[in-house]
């Protein structure tokens, strides 16, 4: 895709801080990072988020996910890790090329969840887990 900064990055024609590159993946340090070795994976193709991207395209992602987890560990030893990923603005996705976030964490780091959760009453889960099914 021609105006996606990602791709540009992915085939060398824009600058990225790689940490680790395969034929169907790269990683990047973020340019914004939460936490020191703030770290993207993405496909070398383009897809815009989770539903274009092809099943076999994501398993890749995540192995290279493992990988730059692993080498994170070995490299900064954070205390903890995060990984999240986006799909869709109403989500949080903000560059439009789908991508994993890879985050060492440090205990008191300060880094805070995107959401406050509580424990939901047993018949909306009911309710969801059969809509879900139906859609099977």
């Amino acid at each position: 895709m021609d105006d996606c900064t990602f791709c540009k990055i992915a085939v060398g024609q824009a600058p990225g801080h790689r940490v680790l590159h395969d034929k169907a993946t790269v990683a990047f340090l973020d340019i914004a990072p939460a936490a020191p070795g703030h770290t993207l994976v993405v496909p070398r193709t383009h897809a815009r988020d989770i539903w274009d991207l092809p099943e076999e395209e994501h398993a890749r992602v995540a192995r290279m996910v493992h990988r730059v987890a692993r080498l994170l560990k070995t490299a900064l030893a954070p205390d903890g890790l995060t990984i999240t990923h986006a799909s869709g603005a109403a989500a949080g996705q903000d560059v439009f090329h789908f991508h994993t976030h890879v985050i060492p964490r440090w205990s008191g780091d300060g880094l805070r969840p995107k959401w406050a959760s509580r424990r939901a009453p047993e018949e909306d889960l009911q309710a969801i887990q059969a809509r879900i099914q139906a859609a099977r």
